[in-house]
């Protein structure tokens, strides 16, 4: 294996959406079309939606790929064009996309025109979801599989619960619960 095959880096493409008032049965529908579209491509990690936490504010969806070019290949494709332009009558402002590495996903802010929440901030709730996560995960597995504590196979399936329930569970709820704390911090 080379090294750029051992330390690859996931991306994510950040895809930001106003939605015209009264169309958000509309936008869900398409949503539920696009999301299983996006899987059948090669280097799809998943997808998760930020909802916005009042009437107005944006969507925030997060595609997650292995690379950069299986990530191109799914925002460049004429699929992707055609599902977007089906959306378009149903958004307040053009399809706003940004592409970041690793997991500087979870607090990006809604507009560029708005500052990334203060790192404290960011530092508090992912604490927050990580310290009760690496302690409940081996309390849960040790209650199951007591012959795997404290070998490697245990440690990779405590390591995978934690990361799993951290990026598909907790990250998405905790960001939309505490989003008006956090922007009320860049605004100051």
């Amino acid at each position: 294996m080379s090294p750029s095959q051992t330390h690859k880096q996931h991306v994510t493409l950040v895809i930001t959406h106003k939605i015209a008032p009264a169309s958000e049965a509309q936008y869900e529908a398409w949503l539920n079309k696009i999301m299983p579209q996006a899987s059948t491509f090669p280097g799809h990690l998943g997808v998760n939606v930020i909802r916005p936490s009042r009437s107005g504010d944006a969507y925030t969806i997060l595609v997650r790929f292995d690379t950069l070019e299986n990530l191109n290949a799914w925002h460049n494709s004429d699929l992707r064009k055609q599902l977007v332009a089906e959306v378009s009558p149903l958004l307040l402002q053009n399809d706003s996309t940004e592409v970041r590495p690793g997991a500087e996903f979870w607090f990006t802010p809604p507009s560029a025109n708005v500052r990334p929440p203060a790192r404290w901030k960011q530092y508090l709730l992912t604490l927050g979801v990580i310290y009760p996560s690496t302690h409940i995960v081996p309390w849960f597995w040790g209650q199951f599989l007591p012959q795997l504590k404290g070998t490697e196979g245990g440690h990779l399936l405590n390591d995978a619960t934690v990361v799993g329930l951290v990026v598909f569970l907790w990250m998405p709820i905790v960001t939309r619960v505490f989003h008006s704390w956090l922007m009320r911090a860049s605004a100051q």
